[in-house]
């Protein structure tokens, strides 16, 4: 028996905007000091475990994906430490136990904002083309532990996406 080949499918980096990323969560920048909370700041829910803020340093790993990613029981805000854009692709949060591959998308993150994932938004990345980056990451202390739920879009759909 022939082992199904992988097909490799490009994905369109898209520019990020609050209306664009809104179905996978918000887009969040600068606002002066003493501006009071509002809808601007990311809506946040860390309330199943101990809220953990950290920077995670990571190695390139290219543009290219074959695994897609969500986190059922918090938020997760991600942003570049060092200013530097970077890619992530994701897919809506559902009902669904895998993400349908034609809604995935690709956003292109510059280096002056961070994203806020909604509670069970598919993602896959951040991915860049710098050697390292650092990126602060705001999630469960054991997210990567017990919430952690990964689709294998090789295995599953025979299918890798690369963002160009």
């Amino acid at each position: 028996m022939t082992a199904t080949p992988i097909t490799l499918k490009s994905l369109t980096a898209e520019p990020l905007t609050p209306d664009a990323f809104a179905p996978f969560g918000q887009v969040i920048k600068a606002s002066q000091d003493g501006t009071a909370y509002g809808p601007e700041d990311a809506q946040l829910d860390l309330s199943q475990g101990i809220p953990r803020f950290y920077i995670m340093r990571l190695p390139t790993k290219g543009r290219q994906f074959g695994a897609i990613t969500r986190h059922q029981r918090c938020t997760q805000c991600l942003g570049s430490l060092n200013g530097i854009p970077w890619l992530m692709a994701v897919a809506a949060p559902g009902a669904a136990t895998e993400p349908e591959p034609a809604g995935i998308r690709a956003f292109t993150i510059p280096g002056d904002c961070f994203i806020k994932l909604h509670v069970g938004t598919w993602h896959a990345g951040p991915l860049f083309d710098a050697p390292e980056v650092d990126f602060y990451n705001l999630e469960l202390s054991d997210t990567n532990v017990v919430d952690h739920q990964t689709c294998n879009l090789r295995s599953r759909f025979h299918v890798e996406f690369e963002i160009i």
